[in-house]
């Protein structure tokens, strides 16, 4: 699915992982536009395409992050976004986040990609500690991260970025020794 930023795909998976750019714009806009995707993410839902732009133009800039498209090989189009990167508040952990173009819900795409995401920050970067959160009422979040390896640690909160709201959270972490 994935090794390096050049989207190279080494196994016989669904999906093919690829760095983010500019041109996923408008596939990227077609989920975080839809309240049923962004409900419990920390960015408010998208009004028009410039946000998409902007907010991908700070992902590409961020050069701690990994952020790569969901390309669904079949028809080679993006469905989805995921990114791991350093923990600004948990020294020595990276964070996995991702989102999923609703239509691509519940058929264990994100999992999929998350695995090779994990796996690839794991054996290419040495990363040996990762964490992540979900709201408490958006258990399916929490189904992939256990997926993907993560046990639960603790209950706590999250809010958006802007502030808007605030989020009843299960914490995760997974760690190699």
């Amino acid at each position: 699915m994935l090794y390096d930023q050049q989207g190279t795909d080494t196994r016989d998976d669904r999906l093919v992982l690829r760095p983010l750019t500019l041109d996923d714009a408008e596939a990227c806009y077609s989920w975080n536009s839809d309240e049923r995707v962004t409900k419990y993410m920390s960015y408010s839902t998208c009004t028009d395409i410039s946000q998409t732009v902007n907010w991908i133009k700070s992902a590409m800039i961020d050069k701690a992050d990994w952020n790569w498209a969901f390309v669904l090989k079949e028809v080679n189009k993006v469905i989805g976004t995921g990114s791991i990167g350093p923990n600004t508040q948990m020294k020595g952990y990276w964070s996995i986040g991702y989102n999923l173009h609703y239509d691509y819900w519940h058929k264990g795409y994100c999992t999929e990609a998350m695995r090779a995401i994990i796996d690839f920050a794991h054996t290419k970067l040495g990363v040996n500690k990762i964490c992540s959160e979900h709201a408490v009422d958006n258990p399916r979040s929490g189904k992939v991260l256990e997926k993907c390896g993560l046990k639960f640690d603790h209950f706590g909160e999250y809010s958006k970025i802007d502030g808007s709201q605030t989020y009843k959270a299960k914490f995760y972490k997974l760690e190699w020794k």
